[in-house]
């Protein structure tokens, strides 16, 4: 099985800006040039290491630090979002200048304020991340029946972002361990550490559940 070159991965994502953050622990946060996001599958796990298949089928091997900071991520409803609400959510620029929601992220009341603004992401080609607080919501368009059209402000602007029926809506809790376990699906905060491919903080599903940002 081909094993990923970290330093190629971190030439890759090191040009994205903030990710979701870390103001809850194991929320990904890019802290750095040197510091990366890993989406993949767990293939092994021990005391000291964590080895991962990320999604283009490379496999990668990180240092498992002790005590590193570990979240679960878990599905929550489209109604879950109200009004005041702080949210991350990766989408699609339209040609009208609505983003199009790929996934949505309630962020806990104590993780208000993560990562708030409007930037590129690296989920898709030409992505983009926005984290800000839902001034106003609405039935979608009606080519985008049964989902939600959401005003979103930040420090210095706002988007509107659609948010078709069918995208996942998520939030997080702090994990434990339990869910670093072959055939987890996962997001890493990696970073190279004295020469070694290094694991910051790791985000899970549980029963397959795959983060979606």
């Amino acid at each position: 099985m081909p094993t990923l070159s970290f330093r190629a991965s971190s030439a890759l994502l090191a040009a994205t800006a903030l990710c979701l953050g870390a103001a809850l622990p194991g929320i990904a946060a890019a802290q750095g040039a040197d510091t990366v996001r890993i989406r993949g599958t767990i293939v092994r796990v021990d005391a000291s290491t964590l080895v991962v298949q990320d999604r283009g089928g490379e496999v990668v091997s990180l240092a498992r630090p002790a005590g590193m900071p570990v979240s679960e991520v878990y599905r929550i409803k489209l109604s879950d979002i109200k009004r005041g609400s702080f949210i991350g959510t990766a989408a699609m620029p339209q040609p009208d200048g609505t983003q199009k929601a790929l996934e949505v992220v309630v962020f806990p009341e104590a993780a208000r304020g993560t990562g708030e603004g409007h930037r590129p992401w690296d989920l898709m080609p030409d992505s983009t991340m926005t984290n800000a607080t839902v001034a106003d919501l609405a039935s979608a368009p009606k080519s985008v029946r049964g989902g939600q059209q959401l005003r979103l402000t930040y420090k210095g602007g706002e988007k509107t972002v659609i948010v078709p029926p069918d995208v996942p809506v998520v939030t997080f809790r702090p994990g434990t361990d339990a869910l670093l376990v072959p055939g987890a699906k996962v997001m890493i905060s990696a970073q190279e550490k004295n020469g070694t491919p290094t694991a910051l903080r790791v985000t899970a599903g549980r029963d397959g559940f795959a983060p979606p940002m």
